[in-house]
């Protein structure tokens, strides 16, 4: 790619309108006009949202230009950065430059693979009890009971909190937050959230209720002392001059931690349990795997290694539901991208719902097909064409923890029971900040029964 060159052309996309660009496309479906536009303008596409030039980028090549060799050049998107400051504030996941290197470096023992494993009991023993709950034939939403269990586990496992008690309210006040955000980002201009309109009144309430959360767990921790856990690291790092976190930092890295980081697991597995009950061969072939390699017993972190039909699930689900459907970076220097000259300003999007659909690098990408990552998929695959996490130095920190996580509570979940939709029953992914189903998912618990050593009691 390189410097630009004098001959480099103005990428093609669709015209929009006057004034809002292509927002009312993007308001009105955006999942499906990203990929159309990919299919009708190729790698490269030209949109405005309002005053704000962008491109949709839609070859990993590119990609990974974007993202590693070139990242210097690119910045978190402010126009989507500023709908979400209130609740992030500079957490990791909104922070740039010495702020978020420093912080990711705080961070990342917490997610070492030694840290991870001792995770693997607490998350076993949280999907049990939440399991224990439930009854065979009851119906349920099972987006609502994965976000509460997720909520759960990272309450515990990163800060050795209990919010049990607390999921269903929190659960609530999220997510306000989220469907406001959604709203948010469809405008071409900004409301100050201190302007009493209903969404910004909603807004508000859900961002204190979550506050009042995190207040609450920093200051049991101040009671308590050092546990050895994340929140302890946090609250004992010192910077160069020996100053400790600031409260409003500590705040934000708490709540980025414990909402961006569970709703990403939860929505993963959501989209697993729906694409499993529309799919009852690989249901079947997931319980006998289960059935193989545990038999009766808890599954635990060293059983992932033979639990590969399992990881693959969750693997094809999120590449059919990316949680993290799209996210962009803005350009803080003019570059070349494809042949095109891209001034800067620009804001690159790049979507991996449209990259995990795409024929190109997925033999019949719209089918849920777990064994396609038996084979050599994924080290044949571009670098940059299956991004559940994202990539280069922003990849999530979480996203192993992600993974063991999913797979310990599919395996404890699907041990026990089969959870099934209504025949013809179809969910509507809605895009956020993260990919939810429209309305959630309901499902009938079925239990394993005769079909499964451990069965249902």
């Amino acid at each position: 790619m390189g410097q630009p060159s004098a001959t480099a052309r103005h990428p093609p996309g669709p015209k929009g309108l006057p004034l809002l660009g292509n927002l009312v496309d993007i308001a009105r479906d955006v999942l499906r006009y990203y990929g159309e536009w990919s299919r009708q303008y190729g790698d490269v596409v030209a949109l405005r949202l309002a005053a704000w030039p962008a491109i949709l980028v839609n070859n990993p090549e590119y990609i990974e230009h974007v993202l590693v060799k070139n990242h210097r050049n690119f910045i978190k998107f402010p126009f989507f950065f500023r709908h979400v400051r209130a609740i992030f504030g500079k957490g990791l996941l909104t922070s740039e430059g010495e702020v978020w290197h420093r912080q990711r470096r705080l961070m990342a023992p917490a997610f070492h693979d030694r840290r991870l494993a001792g995770y693997g009991d607490s998350i076993v023993q949280l999907t049990e009890r939440m399991l224990s709950h439930w009854q065979p034939g009851e119906l349920r939403n099972i987006h609502a009971d994965m976000m509460g269990l997720t909520l759960s586990i990272a309450a515990k496992t990163l800060f050795d909190a209990e919010v049990e008690s607390e999921v269903a309210e929190i659960g609530r006040a999220f997510n306000a937050i989220t469907d406001e955000i959604a709203i948010r980002f469809r405008l071409p201009f900004r409301i100050p959230d201190a302007v009493p309109i209903p969404g910004n009144i909603r807004y508000v309430r859900g961002v204190r209720r979550i506050d009042r959360l995190v207040n609450r767990i920093i200051r049991e921790r101040r009671q308590g002392g050092d546990r050895g856990d994340l929140l302890s690291m946090l609250m004992m790092a010192e910077d160069d001059e020996g100053h400790p976190m600031s409260e409003a930092l500590l705040r934000d890295e708490v709540i980025t931690l414990l909402l961006a980081g569970h709703e990403t697991t939860a929505l993963a597995l959501t989209w697993t349990w729906y694409l499993l009950s529309r799919n009852p061969d690989i249901d079947a072939d997931l319980a006998s795997e289960l059935r193989h390699v545990l038999g009766s017993r808890p599954a635990t972190v060293s059983d992932l290694p033979q639990l590969s039909f399992t990881t693959q699930v969750v693997t094809e689900a999120i590449r059919l539901y990316p949680p993290v459907w799209g996210f962009g970076r803005e350009a803080i220097g003019d570059f070349e991208i494809g042949g095109y000259t891209i001034p800067r300003g620009t804001t690159v999007i790049i979507s991996p719902w449209v990259l995990h659909h795409h024929p190109r690098y997925f033999e019949r990408p719209m089918e849920f097909r777990p064994e396609r990552w038996s084979s050599d998929l994924a080290r044949t695959l571009p670098r940059f064409a299956y991004i559940p996490f994202g990539g280069g130095p922003r990849i999530c920190i979480g996203n192993r923890f992600a993974m063991m996580e999913s797979a310990l509570i599919l395996a404890t979940i699907a041990q026990r029971f089969r959870l099934e939709c209504r025949t013809g029953y179809l969910a509507v992914p809605f895009p956020s900040i993260t990919l939810r189903p429209k309305e959630g998912i309901p499902v009938k618990l079925m239990p394993r029964g005769c079909d499964s050593a451990r069965g249902a009691g």
